[in-house]
């Protein structure tokens, strides 16, 4: 069986508790871990400790516009691929989430 793969998917809801709003789920093959955040530097932060804890890709929810992909993929940069759900708009929010949480 190959090594497990760590991968991770962050989703920004503004009632969230990282602390209390985080779980992972594990297979043979994968590590599965999903986190909520309130904002933007908390995505950023978790971002970055996904990847020091050796994610290698990591998903964002839709809620994330371009521009916040954007800088999560650049402060993961050679530590971690990073993917995003995309919604022109999101469709809880009624708005991109750059509007809401200024990408």
């Amino acid at each position: 069986m190959p090594p497990q793969a760590k991968l991770a998917f962050i989703a920004l809801v503004p009632d969230a508790d990282p602390e209390k709003h985080l779980c992972t789920m594990t297979t043979g093959m994968v590590e599965l871990t999903v986190q909520l955040v309130t904002n933007m530097k908390q995505a950023i932060d978790m971002a970055k400790q996904l990847a020091d804890q050796g994610c290698s890709a990591i998903e964002l929810c839709g809620a994330f516009g371009n521009a916040m992909t954007g800088r999560i993929a650049d402060a993961v940069r050679d530590k971690a691929t990073v993917g995003s759900v995309r919604f022109d708009l999101h469709p809880a929010l009624g708005k991109s989430g750059d509007d809401i949480f200024g990408g």
